[in-house]
């Protein structure tokens, strides 16, 4: 018989959107903190329903999401590592996952931007994303809470 989990929120990681100038988006919503707050939000979108749809729906088959989910038959991804997956298939701009203190050395902060800016997220939950630039490039960051 399985314990039933209590629904809890956790700051896992955070969403990251970067570009010289997020072209062709930043012309379409009127600029570019408007753009990395769209696609923050569509990536939200995405994790959201495949978080809740997808993996819900598996497990009822007896699938189990799994990191090493190659090597095993009956396993999908992670939500974690979809999020990922969609940043690689993406050329005009950066998406991807970071954090103070993540699990993977390729999720930590790149610049020293970003790991202030990911302090003032952690330090304030109200902020829900933040828009930044950083040299050359417009940098957005949303907090990313797991369910579990």
């Amino acid at each position: 018989m399985r314990a039933r989990l209590g629904r809890c929120t956790v700051l896992r990681a955070v969403l990251l959107v970067s570009g010289p100038v997020l072209p062709s988006l930043s012309a379409a919503a009127g600029s570019e903190e408007l753009a990395v707050k769209a696609i923050l939000e569509t990536v939200r979108a995405f994790r959201t329903v495949y978080s809740k749809g997808v993996i819900e729906q598996v497990r009822k088959a007896g699938v189990t999401p799994s990191e090493k989910l190659r090597a095993e038959d009956h396993a999908v991804m992670l939500t974690a590592q979809f999020v990922k997956a969609v940043g690689a298939e993406i050329k005009d701009f950066e998406l991807g996952l970071v954090g103070i203190a993540p699990l993977y050395k390729s999720n930590r902060p790149k610049t020293q931007a970003e790991a202030d800016v990911l302090k003032k997220l952690e330090n304030n939950p109200d902020l829900k994303v933040l828009t930044f630039a950083d040299g050359n490039q417009f940098k957005g960051l949303a907090a990313d809470y797991a369910i579990v």
